[in-house]
């Protein structure tokens, strides 16, 4: 096991069963009025860890760490998450973040930490570094996980 895995496996387990224990009705609810549900919120999650998936492969053989971004109100939308399965969006989720853990305990060091001079992360990442300093595959990660936790603590609020 990895430094992520080392953490996350259980937070993932935990979480799953958090998650579980959510009914249909709350899952098919807005986590705050005007805002997405608890199932469209999951499913970004979904498709962040996809967007996510092919830049920590793509940042492996690259010099740089400029990725494109994506539309994820469209992507929440044409996905319809607020029709799917409860228990199959969270299925996913976990299947999908359990991958991501592999991929990443099988980044070699240098990889992680190595500065990128060339990035877009503030453009993208949800805490934004500064455009002029370099940084490293490691924050992006990292950055990922912080995401993540923030729509958790919306899911169950």
């Amino acid at each position: 096991m990895g430094k992520y895995s080392d953490y996350y496996t259980e937070f993932f387990e935990s979480t799953e069963i958090n998650l579980r224990d959510m009914t249909e009705e709350t899952a098919n609810a807005p986590y705050a009025p005007g805002k997405w549900t608890r199932k469209e919120l999951l499913g970004h999650l979904i498709d962040s860890a996809a967007n996510n998936h092919a830049r920590f492969v793509t940042a492996q053989f690259s010099d740089e760490l400029v990725f494109a971004s994506y539309e994820q109100d469209l992507w929440v939308k044409v996905q319809n998450y607020k029709e799917a399965s409860w228990g199959a969006l969270i299925t996913l989720w976990v299947a999908y973040n359990k991958h991501l853990l592999h991929l990443i305990d099988s980044i070699h060091e240098e990889i992680l930490t190595e500065p990128r001079d060339i990035h877009n992360l503030d453009e993208i990442c949800f805490q934004k570094p500064p455009a002029d300093e370099p940084v490293a595959l490691e924050y992006l990660i990292d950055d990922y996980y912080d995401h993540m936790q923030h729509h958790l603590e919306q899911i169950f609020s």
